[in-house]
């Protein structure tokens, strides 16, 4: 009996524990609070089109032309960037090309994802790229990505000269998934890395423009870059099962006492 309760207690702990990992395989998203989303894309890195994860972005634009947004990530989330470029109906094989960068105008990485393609006869060329996950600290020298500002360049690399300057629509979206405590670090950083430059075409009270200004994009639920993770809830959850074992091994080895043929010991 003793041993039937401690195998029924694991599994409630382990039916329990299994709730955050199917969480943590959701997609997550930050919609845009006013429901529009940019309908062009920046000329650099200084014009990028701020846009929020999980809402598409449209821009047209000119063959040959480079092709700017910018995003938030934050720790543990791993972003993943489509681009769709519509071609007109006759045009040349063109090469489009997608690349992400941090705050820092580094290059990151893609881990997968047709990044670079190739449209012949096509109308249209979808790109893909998914990046590393953000982590929440590093060292100096590494590159890896870090929670901030990123950029999303998009820009034709191959492209005959018949084509310079026809006129072709993009759709870019960006969504992230939440990868869990599996990745998360000792450490964290206080501020988001660079959270980047956002051009404001508006001017103020006085008629002047206020030119570029620090980017007031971040995720929905604000940058959560800390010590907490769902580490903590997988150790505490060991500990418990490791006494739990520790409990029905005593129980199933300790005996039943002292045999009655064996006299008291004086």
């Amino acid at each position: 009996m003793r041993v039937g309760h401690v195998l029924t207690a694991a599994a409630v702990l382990l039916g329990v524990a299994a709730s955050p990992a199917a969480a943590d395989a959701s997609p997550s998203a930050s919609p845009s609070e006013d429901g529009g989303a940019p309908t062009a894309a920046g000329t650099s890195f200084r014009t990028a089109a701020e846009i929020e994860q999980g809402r598409p972005a449209t821009a047209s634009g000119a063959a040959g032309d480079y092709l700017y947004w910018s995003f938030p990530a934050d720790a543990g989330q791993r972003p993943t960037v489509r681009a769709t470029v519509r071609l007109p109906e006759t045009h040349a094989a063109e090469t489009w090309r997608v690349d992400v960068y941090d705050g820092l105008r580094r290059r990151q990485a893609c881990q997968y994802g047709a990044q670079t393609r190739t449209a012949a006869d096509a109308g249209s060329v979808e790109l893909a790229c998914v990046l590393r996950t953000v982590r929440a600290w590093s060292e100096p020298w590494a590159n890896d990505p870090l929670p901030g500002t990123y950029y999303v360049r998009l820009t034709v690399v191959d492209l005959p000269t018949s084509d310079l300057g026809v006129r072709v629509g993009a759709e870019v979206e960006v969504d992230s998934m939440d990868m869990g405590g599996a990745s998360a670090v000792d450490g964290s950083l206080s501020e988001p890395l660079v959270p980047g430059a956002a051009v404001r075409p508006d001017a103020d009270e006085d008629g002047a423009d206020r030119g570029a200004v620090l980017s007031a994009i971040e995720p929905e639920d604000g940058w959560s870059s800390g010590w907490w993770s769902d580490r903590w809830v997988w150790t505490g959850i060991g500990g418990v099962l490791a006494a739990l074992a520790g409990v029905g091994g005593y129980a199933l080895t300790r005996g039943s006492g002292r045999p009655s043929r064996v006299p008291p010991t004086t």
